[in-house]
């Protein structure tokens, strides 16, 4: 029997939820797990169902359109792993959480390929059966190695593209041609320490709280919306080199956890936040 999520995001009224279970109902469809959110702010609704069943997947739509407002967003997805294409340049570890959790089988995903700028990464990926690409940047401009990399990473028509600490300022272009596929780490350092080796610049400033941002990409460096935060506290015996092991091991478990949560469907995106069910 089939699993599948349906997404519904829309403006609030009374009685959705039970007008949408009732068509789900009828179409002698099992409820698995429902949530929904309300912001009350903007008068948004959002429900995340799974369900289970046989069922036409074309009438199903219909009927659950036809209980929605007119401005309704519906998606119905299949519970099967998304194929996915990261991008890397020389930092491993958020790459490497990605390929072992890969492997274990924590991810709903099938790994494509990886990309990189780089070749520094090429035996660590090899190691997982999993094709490895360089696009090198040598000698070209910003626009034709884009363009070349876009190509590379089309041949495997991925739902999600992982930046897993790929260190390329992406241009509108680029990130318009994928839209809300890429996903992004970076520390949360930001502003405030820019440029090279921020962990060095947090510790000369005695930084107590060391953060991790994934993010979608937009065309707003580093502002698209939030999928995923978290911190660790450090103190002045921490040395800058352990700030920095501190800051990749929380930068790899937030990009990891958010990658689950694109997986699974759990992430709607309005304006520029997420609502996470």
């Amino acid at each position: 029997m089939s699993e599948y999520r349906l997404l519904i995001d829309t403006t609030d009224e009374k009685g959705l939820v039970y007008n949408i279970s009732k068509i789900l109902f009828n179409h002698n469809l099992n409820i698995e797990n429902n949530a929904e959110y309300v912001d009350k702010d903007v008068n948004k609704f959002f429900m995340r169902t799974v369900i289970s069943g046989d069922f036409d997947k074309a009438k199903l739509l219909n009927d659950v359109k036809s209980v929605l407002p007119n401005d309704a967003t519906i998606k119905l997805s299949k519970n099967t792993k998304k194929d996915i294409v990261i991008l890397a340049t020389k930092e491993a570890h958020c790459l490497g959480d990605i390929l072992i959790r890969y492997v274990s089988g924590e991810l709903n995903a099938n790994i494509k390929a990886v990309i990189a700028n780089h070749d520094t990464l090429q035996n660590l990926v090899e190691k997982f059966d999993i094709p490895f690409i360089c696009v090198s940047h040598d000698g070209l401009d910003r626009e034709v190695h884009e363009k070349m990399v876009i190509e590379a990473i089309d041949k495997f028509e991925p739902e999600i593209i992982v930046l897993a600490k790929y260190m390329r300022i992406l241009n509108p272009s680029f990130v318009n041609h994928f839209g809300n596929k890429i996903l992004n780490i970076h520390h949360s350092f930001l502003p405030a320490f820019i440029g090279a080796n921020p962990y060095k610049q947090a510790w000369q400033r005695g930084v107590k709280i060391i953060g991790a941002t994934a993010h979608y990409v937009t065309s707003d460096l580093d502002e698209g919306p939030i999928v995923s935060q978290d911190i660790v506290r450090v103190d002045h015996t921490y040395s800058w080199e352990n700030m920095r092991d501190a800051g990749r091991n929380v930068e790899k478990v937030v990009l990891s956890n958010a990658l689950g949560l694109l997986l699974e469907d759990k992430v709607f995106v309005y304006g520029n936040k997420t609502v996470i069910l």
